[in-house]
């Protein structure tokens, strides 16, 4: 029988990718996001191309009733999420004391509350099984400080460190994946245009061979996965360099 794995964010970007990845693999999927024609789109896509069984729900988990249906869903012990994406996030502007307090509220749920509101949901039944993979996409940000983004995404990275510790023994892995700047359509949801971004083009990685990495450490049990090794010596290097350092670095491109 085939497993099923739920992604949130699925209908672009590295949700999109991690779809069609587990999808060549033979998993079924249970895809996440607001914009539902994308999703009917790539489910489309993804059955025909693999045979595999798509279930499309269209949700803004930012939504307490549609976060409690998906949460539901995570948990349903009578079609079990054998994997489970937490990939759903937006980004904002660096300078944190201009930016709008509700958009920096809704940015911490997102990115906090929301992943771990579908792990409290998954890990019953995956427990019981003993059996399971929980994949939380997070940044190399939570090593390289970037104001508010790099603060939820360090979050993400220890409690996935302390949830696969506490839970592997168990048979359920959980892994934190932290790519650095990544060829997707997440700068161009923050209103800034392809090619404006003010990264130098070796500091791009390709959505493809991230989304590949993290499979592997997550089949491996990595905790925590950082795709590329340009990026796994910077964040090594983060950690002796002193804080000022850091930030300022960290703080090129948008």
């Amino acid at each position: 029988m085939a497993k099923t794995a739920l992604i949130t964010g699925a209908s672009s970007g590295l949700g999109a990718e991690f779809a069609r990845q587990l999808a060549s693999r033979g998993m079924d999927l249970v895809l996440v996001a607001r914009d539902g024609d994308a999703l009917a789109a790539l489910a489309q896509t993804l059955t025909a191309a693999h045979g595999v069984a798509c279930e499309v729900l269209a949700a803004d988990l930012l939504d307490p009733d549609a976060l409690a249906a998906v949460a539901a869903r995570v948990g349903d012990d009578a079609h079990p999420v054998d994997m489970l994406v937490n990939n759903a996030g937006f980004g904002l502007p660096l300078a944190f004391e201009t930016n709008d307090l509700a958009d920096e509220q809704r940015h911490l749920a997102l990115h906090v509350s929301v992943p771990m509101t579908l792990m409290h949901a998954a890990l019953p039944g995956m427990l019981a099984r003993h059996r399971g993979r929980i994949l939380n996409v997070a940044s190399v940000a939570a090593f390289t400080p970037r104001s508010t983004y790099g603060a939820v995404k360090r979050w993400v990275v220890d409690f996935s460190r302390w949830a696969n510790v506490a839970y592997r023994p168990r048979g359920v892995t959980v892994t934190a994946v932290c790519p650095g700047f990544t060829h997707t359509n997440f700068h161009e949801r923050m209103g800034v245009a392809p090619g404006r971004e003010g990264v130098p083009a070796w500091m791009w990685l390709d959505a493809r061979d991230v989304v590949a990495a993290a499979l592997r450490d997550t089949a491996r049990g990595t905790a925590v996965s950082i795709p590329s090794l340009r990026y796994k010596a910077l964040v090594a290097l983060s950690r002796v360099l002193p804080d000022r350092v850091v930030v300022a670095t960290a703080s090129r491109g948008r």
